[in-house]
């Protein structure tokens, strides 16, 4: 029998739970109901605020509750996997904040225990969800074959100030799987991924530095920008991310027949479909064709797209389970990508050491 209202609980208390919880109050088919956090007061204080009646510190009471249906995993990235784990096991739908796990080898017990419970995992990757990347997935196929493609993600953090300040920040911290990569590469990523599969070939750069608190040997170099090219053998695909500077460049994919651009790296939006026309004496690219803007609704709170779509697969519309089960080789496929930039450019966590 299908599930009518999904109860979720969720593990963290911050800003990106606050805009979940917005996404659940204004979805129909789930409701609030339970907080985690490492802190006991803290989950009382921010689950109550929210409307939640259970209030947990233990993983393992969280994993036993029958109240429970769902669980949103927000914490910092070194705990998604291990705290995925055993909710799957459990019986627990999982729907787990990027970036998904640490690496590819930490991810992959998760999605299985979760096949094994018959349980749904999703990553909220929210930028692959909307109907802008919808469009985006569409319309590829109009431009023909592929031959290059961009996709640029950056923006400054006023967290960098503190961190040159020498302060510990958490956001850059290898030991909690943290940097640029892992917070703004993986929105550059994983659509580069999701339209065209796992590279055969991975050249990266970024621009490192070591951290300025005392961390084990090995885990000292966090990066603060990249630039990946992601090769195909028939196109070359560019990434750049960063939390140093605002890019305020367009994404863009190529093809024989035309480009489709857009401006919303974070979440596609309206798209601009470019065909090219055969006209001569023309130099440079401005006025050379035709344009269409295609256009999408894009909910205030894209957090809602990601969130459909995982009470639908919970419900088991088969539509929504296929998604899923896609959903999943990208996100598998993009941990081996970062995997392979962080090994090029320096960058290790404490999950990697098994690797």
């Amino acid at each position: 029998m299908a599930m009518t209202e999904v109860r979720f609980a969720t593990i963290g208390t911050s800003a990106i739970c606050e805009r979940f919880l917005d996404a659940v109050a204004a979805t129909e088919g789930c409701r609030y109901v339970a907080c985690h956090s490492r802190d006991r007061a803290r989950a009382e204080r921010f689950g109550a605020a929210h409307g939640a009646t259970r209030f947990f510190d233990d993983l393992g009471e969280l994993a036993r509750c029958d109240e429970v249906d769902a669980v949103y995993v927000a914490s910092p990235n070194a705990l998604h996997a291990p705290q995925a784990l055993p909710l799957a096991r459990a019986g627990r739908h999982l729907l787990v904040e990027k970036t998904f796990a640490s690496n590819e080898a930490e991810a992959r017990p998760v999605f299985e225990a979760a096949r094994e419970a018959g349980v749904v995992c999703l990553e909220a990757m929210r930028n692959l969800h909307t109907p802008g990347f919808a469009n985006v997935e569409r319309l590829v196929g109009e431009l023909g074959e592929v031959t290059q493609a961009t996709f640029r993600f950056g923006k400054i953090t006023s967290r960098i100030r503190r961190l040159e300040a020498g302060e510990r920040v958490s956001q850059f911290d290898p030991e909690l799987s943290e940097g640029a990569l892992m917070d703004m590469g993986v929105y550059v990523v994983e659509p580069a991924v999701a339209l065209f599969g796992r590279p055969r070939r991975v050249l990266a750069s970024a621009v490192t530095r070591e951290v300025p608190w005392e961390a084990p040997e090995g885990f000292r170099t966090t990066d603060l920008s990249g630039a990946v090219v992601l090769d195909y053998g028939d196109k070359l695909v560019d990434l750049n991310y960063s939390k140093v500077a605002d890019d305020l460049l367009a994404s863009q994919v190529a093809g024989r027949r035309g480009s489709l651009v857009w401006t919303e790296p974070g979440a596609p939006a309206d798209v601009t479909l470019h065909l090219w026309s055969d006209r001569p004496m023309i130099y440079g690219n401005v006025d050379a064709g035709e344009n269409q803007v295609v256009e999408a609704d894009v909910p205030e709170n894209d957090m809602r797209c990601e969130l459909e779509l995982f009470l639908a697969a919970v419900r088991g519309e088969e539509d929504a389970l296929r998604r899923v089960a896609t959903c999943e080789r990208v996100t598998l496929d993009s941990l081996a990508v970062m995997d392979e930039v962080r090994r090029q450019v320096g960058v290790r966590f404490p999950a990697d050491r098994d690797g």
